[in-house]
């Protein structure tokens, strides 16, 4: 269980443990770990299902260290992938420290987020906190209202009001996450901000600049293979990236590759852009396209693209 080696006494008083956000698509769950961490982590596009692996995120804090699992949104699963999801993240619930339930405060509270309180009311020995997302996008009085309107949804150990855009409330949210983890020394490295192998982290940021600006039905349809990460030789200063982009039908392929390549060409500009800001050096990125057909429902091709049983 990821909690277990939390739970070492510290002579300081240092806590550290394990914390996800949970909420249904689209409520700014991986926005705000990027907030809390500080770097991008887990890929942040505005489509609903677009986060796929268990990334965690690392805050570190003198008094501190909050390790975030992100997991995709709970939703009734259609697929075989969407069910691979699904106990994916209920699997993350009974291993973690804190639950953080995300309701954004410019909508009201509707099924899906009573449908997800009602499955963290079956997690009966993780806490859960309230967040209230997107503060930023709503009035004094709205914020008010929806602070109300959660604490009538179920019973939360403490109901939070940030905005992971301008940053406001970032701190009392860590400083109530922390309040619920274990004393315990700093389970990682100073230096480290996410567990995920760097490729997983690359694969993810291609697959955010694929998704930009396309039409809805493609979210759950790409996926990303890293197939080579090198340095060049003679060249200490450039990384050789050779990824494979995968999607179920030839109509997907030519929405992604787009008129003449002109949108391939962007996706790849955009993919390197984040890369270099990520792992810190010039890249080179050699990114290919090919149609694996109806791939989120055969678990031999699941497998091969890194979704595990």
């Amino acid at each position: 269980m990821m909690g277990q080696n939390a739970h070492v006494t510290s002579p300081d008083n240092h806590r550290a443990g394990f914390a996800c956000f949970v909420g249904r698509p689209n409520v700014g769950k991986s926005t705000l770990m990027n907030a809390l961490v500080g770097t991008k982590v887990a890929i942040t596009s505005s489509k609903p299902q677009t986060t796929r692996r268990v990334i965690r995120g690392i805050v570190h804090r003198p008094d501190a260290q909050i390790i975030i699992v992100d997991t995709p949104g709970l939703h009734r699963p259609r697929t075989l992938l969407g069910e691979r999801l699904d106990s994916l993240v209920l699997s993350t619930l009974t291993e973690v420290d804190l639950i953080g339930f995300c309701v954004p405060a410019n909508e009201p509270i509707g099924k899906g987020d009573r449908f997800i309180a009602d499955k963290l009311s079956a997690v009966k020995k993780t806490p859960v906190i309230a967040v209230v997302t997107k503060c930023d996008l709503a009035s004094k009085e709205q914020i008010a209202a929806q602070l109300l309107a959660v604490s009538e949804v179920a019973e939360f150990a403490a109901v939070v009001p940030v905005s992971a855009q301008s940053g406001e409330q970032l701190d009392v949210l860590g400083d109530v996450i922390i309040e619920h983890l274990p004393e315990s020394p700093p389970l990682y490295e100073g230096g480290q901000l996410t567990d995920e192998p760097e490729q997983v982290l690359v694969g993810e940021l291609i697959r955010e600049a694929a998704l930009e600006g396309v039409r809805d039905e493609l979210p759950h349809s790409i996926a990303v293979v890293v197939d080579e990460m090198m340095v060049r030789e003679g060249r200490d200063d450039l990384l050789d990236i050779y990824a494979h982009m995968f999607v179920e039908r030839p109509s997907q392929k030519a929405i992604v590759i787009g008129h003449k390549g002109e949108r391939l060409r962007d996706v790849g500009t955009r993919a390197r852009k984040q890369i270099e800001a990520l792992l810190g050096t010039r890249v080179y990125l050699d990114l290919r396209i090919s149609v694996a057909k109806d791939w989120q429902r055969d678990p031999k091709q699941l497998r091969r693209l890194g979704f595990y049983d």
